[in-house]
């Protein structure tokens, strides 16, 4: 479930360019107060707990991906 900002900062192709999980991105970009560049800062740095924590809860998958690295729900 976007919300309106995600939507704005067009964060589903966003995710689709970086090989990153929706679910992360939106959770990127919530950490990030919806600031790209601090987005991208975060996203370069592959391994945020708060990122990884909420982009768990949005989802029941146990497998995630950032940037190609497959993240699992019982490592986090």
């Amino acid at each position: 479930m976007a919300t309106q900002q995600s939507k704005a900062h067009h964060v589903g192709e966003w995710a689709s360019l970086r090989h990153t999980s929706p679910e992360i991105a939106e959770a990127i970009f919530e950490v990030a107060n919806y600031d790209e560049k601090l987005a991208e800062e975060i996203w370069r740095q592959q391994g945020n707990d708060d990122v990884l924590f909420r982009a768990f809860d949005k989802t029941d998958a146990d497998v995630l991906t950032w940037d190609d690295v497959v993240v699992e729900r019982k490592n986090v």
